[in-house]
């Protein structure tokens, strides 16, 4: 695996990991075979599903670039962060907003040792190993105390996270949490699969189930109930390439839903505000 050697002796090859299958699936080089095997089950066995990875790191690239440039947050927790790819969260705020604050929180280490070889020399941005599940050890965590100022607004990012949360690990909760900790005028990205009552709802659901233990896709109302106490902005929770779309998206998908492939609407989007 690519620069992945320093690593090698102390992660666990045989399992897979839900941040390196995501990696590979972004044409990453940050996976190992176990991990690829996974991937490939979806390369494989559902093509096109691929969209669903890409129409959600689309979204996010353009919810941070909306925070960034129409309104005054500055800081951001970016919560199940995956590992490094093109147009991170501290790239795009920091490119529209220079001294934007980042903190990355995610629970598998090889993250947090790439996380920290990429931002040695950026002062504003940390990453954390933590679990999305346990959010007072991240709110308390020193790193995250050193760049967030929770007396100010705060921009929390759950991009595709709270599908890998179980119904019994009360994801609303976990939103919840958050909602109380930040100050009116935050905001909160989220993405998260979206059930399409179909068989690739279903076979991709199994997938994750079997290799992870997790994986839950939830409608768009079961979404929308996750952010709770928090004004939805517009178009609402849609299918990720239809959240405010790019001019050149607009024109390639039309206005018409039904023009998005099975996959691309398998995959919601939303930014709310807390009042």
């Amino acid at each position: 695996m690519a620069g992945m050697t320093d690593q090698d002796s102390w992660v666990d090859q045989t399992k897979p990991s839900i941040a390196r299958v995501y990696d590979y699936l972004l044409d990453g080089k940050d996976n190992y075979a176990v991990d690829r095997e996974i991937g490939d089950v979806f390369k494989r066995d559902m093509p096109g599903s691929v969209a669903i990875a890409f129409a959600n790191r689309a979204a996010l690239v353009r919810a941070v670039r909306e925070i960034a440039t129409t309104t005054d947050v500055r800081q951001f927790l970016d919560l199940g962060s995956g590992l490094p790819t093109a147009d991170n969260v501290h790239q795009v705020a920091q490119r529209h907003a220079p001294g934007s604050r980042v903190v990355y929180v995610d629970s598998d280490p090889i993250v947090l040792a790439h996380g920290r070889a990429l931002l040695e020399d950026n002062d504003d941005t940390r990453v954390i190993q933590a679990d999305v599940r346990q959010p007072e050890g991240i709110r308390e965590h020193a790193d995250t105390l050193e760049l967030i100022d929770f007396s100010r607004p705060v921009a929390v990012i759950f991009s595709a996270i709270l599908h890998h949360v179980n119904d019994d690990e009360d994801p609303a909760g976990i939103v919840g949490y958050w909602r109380d900790q930040v100050p009116s005028g935050s905001y909160f990205f989220v993405s998260h699969f979206r059930s399409g009552n179909n068989p690739q709802t279903v076979e991709a659901e199994r997938v994750l189930q079997q290799t992870f233990g997790r994986g839950r896709w939830r409608t768009d109302k079961e979404i929308e109930g996750l952010l709770e106490g928090l004004e939805i902005l517009e178009p609402g929770v849609v299918p990720a390439a239809l959240w405010r779309p790019e001019a050149a998206d607009t024109a390639r998908i039309g206005q018409a839903e039904r023009e998005l492939t099975v996959w691309e609407h398998l995959i919601s989007a939303g930014l709310a505000r807390k009042p």
